[in-house]
C-alpha cells in the first residue's frame, strides 16, 4: 500500500508538471511580428488568462499586432471584462478576427469583438444576442435584469465609442438581442472588414491607420511574421472540461467509479479515478450555467440506487432513480422553468447532449438491472459458508487468542474465543461451537 501511494504521488507530481508545458510548438519571439492567438468555445477563466498572457507576451516583444480568432458562443461576464480589460490596456493594436465560417461571437464575444482595435468577420458568420442572463441559466428578476442590463449596455456602449464602432447597433445587441451576418455587420460599421481568410485579411489591413487613444497609428504588417501563441496543457485540459458534454461525462463516470469503491471496498483504483473524476467536473461546473435542481435529482438518482441494492425492491427504486437522473441530466445547464431557451436566441443554451444523456442511462439500465438481479439471488440463497464451521471442524489460528482473536477454517476467517488457555498464532485448532457468526474453539 505504502508503495502504491508514493508511485500514485510521484506520478501526480509528474502529470502536474506537464501541465505547465506549453501545448504545441511556439515560435522563438520576433519583434514586429503577430501575435496569433485562437480563442474557441465558452469565455471562461482559462480563454481570459491566456488572452492576457498573449498580449502580455506581445508587448514584451514589441509585436506589430495582436491577432484573435474567435469562434464563442459566450461565456462568463468576469472572464469576458478581463479579456476585455486588457485589450483595452494593451499597447499592441488588437485585431478579433470571428472566423471560420459558421463561427460567431454571441454574446460576451460580442464585448470582445467591440473591443478590437479591428473587428472582422469571414463569410458565414454572425454576431449578436448578448443579453445577460443568471449564472445559472434562469432569467433575473426584473429590478435584477434592469441593472444588469444597463450595466451591460453602458459597458458595451463604452467598449464601442472607444474603438469607433456602431455604438447604437452593439446597445440594441444586448437590450434586444439582435443578431447581424457578416455582410450586415460590415454595412452597419458594427466591423471593419470581412475577409475569406486570415492572409487576405493581414493583407487589407497593412498600411490602414487605426485610432489609438494617444492618436493615430498606421498597422505594419508583415507577410510572414505569424506567431502562434497555444495554450499550455494545463489550459487546454482545463478548456476542454467546460464543454457540458465533457463535464458532464466526467459527473458520471465519477459517481460510477465512487459507486464501484463503495461496493468493493479496498479496490483504491476506482475509488482514486472517481475522485479524479469528480474533481475536474466540479472545476468545470464553476465555470458553466449549473442547474442545482438537476444536480440535486442526479445525486438523488443515486442514493435510490444505492438503497436499490440493500433493500428488496425488485428494481422499482432503480427505475425511480433512472428517470430522475435523466430529468436530472437533462436539466443540469438548462433554466427553470425547463426548457425555455436563453433570451435573445436558444443557441446561446448550454446543455448536456441528449444522445450522451441515452448513453449514460442505458450502460445505469444495464448495470444496475445485472447488480439488483444478482443481489436478490443472493438475499435468496441459503448461506452455505455457516456449514463449514460445524463442530469438530479443524483449523489453525490466524492471531493469538488469549481469549479472543482470528482463525482460519477451511480457507474462511472467524473470530473465535478460545476455550481454556491461551492459543498462538499458526497453531491448529477444532471448532466446539458456533453461535451466529462467531466460533469457541480450542487446540487440536
Amino acid at each position: 500500500m505504502r508503495r502504491a501511494l508514493i508511485a500514485i504521488a510521484i506520478a501526480t507530481a509528474a502529470f502536474l508538471s506537464l501541465l505547465a508545458l506549453p501545448h504545441g510548438a511556439t515560435a522563438a519571439p520576433n519583434a514586429g511580428s503577430v501575435i496569433l492567438l485562437t480563442v474557441s468555445g465558452a469565455i471562461d477563466p482559462i480563454n481570459a488568462q491566456y488572452v492576457s498572457r498573449g498580449l502580455d507576451q506581445a508587448a514584451a516583444e514589441g509585436a506589430a499586432a495582436v491577432l484573435i480568432e474567435m469562434d464563442t458562443p459566450g461565456g462568463l461576464d468576469s472572464s469576458m471584462r478581463q479579456i476585455t480589460g486588457a485589450m483595452l490596456r494593451s499597447s499592441v493594436p488588437v485585431i478579433v478576427y470571428v472566423t471560420p465560417s459558421g463561427a460567431r461571437a454571441g454574446s460576451a464575444g460580442v464585448f470582445i469583438l467591440m473591443a478590437a482595435d479591428v473587428a472582422a468577420m469571414a463569410p458565414g458568420t454572425n454576431v449578436g444576442a448578448a443579453h445577460p442572463v443568471a449564472g445559472g441559466g434562469d432569467t433575473l428578476p426584473d429590478d435584477e435584469r434592469t441593472k444588469v442590463t444597463n450595466d451591460a449596455a453602458a459597458y458595451m456602449r463604452t467598449l464601442a465609442t472607444t474603438r469607433h464602432h456602431n455604438a447604437a447597433w452593439a446597445e440594441q445587441a444586448v437590450r434586444q438581442s439582435v443578431s447581424l451576418t457578416a455582410d450586415e455587420a460590415l454595412q452597419q460599421g458594427v466591423v471593419d472588414a470581412v475577409s475569406p481568410d486570415r492572409a487576405r485579411l493581414l493583407a487589407s489591413l497593412d498600411g490602414r491607420t487605426i485610432q489609438r487613444p494617444d492618436g493615430p497609428l498606421v498597422l505594419r504588417i508583415p507577410a510572414s511574421a505569424l506567431q502562434p501563441v497555444d495554450l499550455t496543457l494545463g489550459e487546454s485540459l482545463l478548456h476542454l472540461i467546460d464543454d457540458p458534454n465533457v463535464a458532464y461525462l466526467l459527473l458520471s463516470l465519477g459517481a460510477w467509479a465512487l459507486l464501484a469503491e463503495f461496493f468493493h471496498p479496498g479496490s483504491l483504483l476506482p475509488g482514486i479515478a472517481g475522485v479524479i473524476c469528480l474533481a475536474l467536473a466540479l472545476t468545470a461546473l464553476q465555470s458553466l450555467p449549473l442547474n442545482w435542481t438537476g444536480l440535486a435529482l442526479m445525486i438523488g438518482a443515486l442514493a435510490l440506487f444505492v438503497v436499490d441494492l440493500k433493500a428488496p425492491s425488485h428494481g422499482a427504486l432503480t427505475a425511480a432513480g433512472l428517470a430522475c437522473f435523466v430529468v436530472g441530466s437533462l436539466m443540469l445547464f438548462a433554466p427553470v422553468p425547463w426548457p425555455p431557451p436563453l433570451p435573445g436566441t436558444s443557441e446561446d443554451g448550454l446543455s448536456v447532449s441528449p444522445a450522451i444523456v441515452g448513453f449514460i442511462g442505458l450502460g445505469l439500465t444495464a448495470f444496475f438491472a445485472v447488480a439488483v438481479r444478482a443481489g436478490i439471488r443472493a438475499r435468496r440463497r441459503p448461506i452455505a459458508a455457516l456449514e463449514i464451521a460445524n463442530a469438530g471442524t479443524v483449523g489453525f489460528a490466524v492471531t493469538d487468542l488469549s481469549p479472543s482473536g482470528t482463525v482460519r477454517i477451511r480457507g474462511e476467517d472467524w473470530t473465535a474465543d478460545s476455550d481454556g488457555e491461551p492459543i498462538r498464532e499458526g497453531e491448529p485448532v477444532r471448532v466446539i461451537s458456533r453461535k451466529g457468526l462467531h466460533l469457541r474453539v480450542r487446540r487440536a
